[in-house]
């Protein structure tokens, strides 16, 4: 006859790979953050490639899609997420979609060198860019916002016009009731 061993938790274990992972994302920001925003300005500037126009326009191209569909995912998931996971799902994409915009938004509002690099790369080959890419979200972030009270008032709507079916058929079911005369003043 077998007897079931529990298996008990090894936590100096988990606290060692919990560490090494730590160490290992502290490592990997460090340099995202020396090396990101260059890579990104260097991107944005082939583009653009110094013209004031295309820098509006890709800007504005940028801004707005990248926002719009960020939000666009963020909305649906917190109208139909009904899992702490869907949730987690949704708002990583929704951050996926918005990364070229908060990547621009690390450089323009960044302390460290590289943000300083990628700053006057944008200066130079992307002018414009960062200016309309802020207007492009703006804009995205008020068709969004209209987006979401459509949704809300169709929503409302709905809900209204059930509650008025519930009642039309609960008065449908009920036998009609004499109506109570009020007493006559003599």
């Amino acid at each position: 006859m077998a007897e079931a061993v529990e298996a008990e938790t090894n936590w100096s274990r988990r606290l060692l790979i919990g560490g090494g992972i730590a160490v290992v994302i502290v490592v990997a920001i460090l340099l995202a953050s020396a090396a990101v925003p260059r890579w990104w300005a260097h991107r944005i500037g082939d583009r653009v490639d110094g013209s004031i126009t295309q820098g509006v326009l890709v800007g504005l191209f940028f801004g707005f899609l990248f926002t719009f569909l960020a939000l666009l995912v963020f909305i649906f998931v917190m109208r139909r997420g009904r899992t702490v996971k869907a949730i987690a799902i949704g708002l990583a994409a929704a951050l996926v979609l918005a990364s070229p915009n908060l990547m621009t938004l690390g450089i323009s509002l960044g302390v460290g060198s590289g943000a300083h690099a990628g700053d006057r790369t944008l200066d130079v080959e992307a002018p414009a860019f960062r200016g309309a890419t802020l207007a492009g979200a703006i804009v995205a972030g008020l068709l969004a916002s209209y987006v979401w009270y459509l949704l809300a008032s169709r929503d409302r709507a709905r809900d209204a016009r059930r509650r008025a079916e519930a009642r039309l058929e609960e008065a449908a079911a009920s036998p009609d009731e004499p109506e109570a005369t009020p007493p006559s003043a003599a």
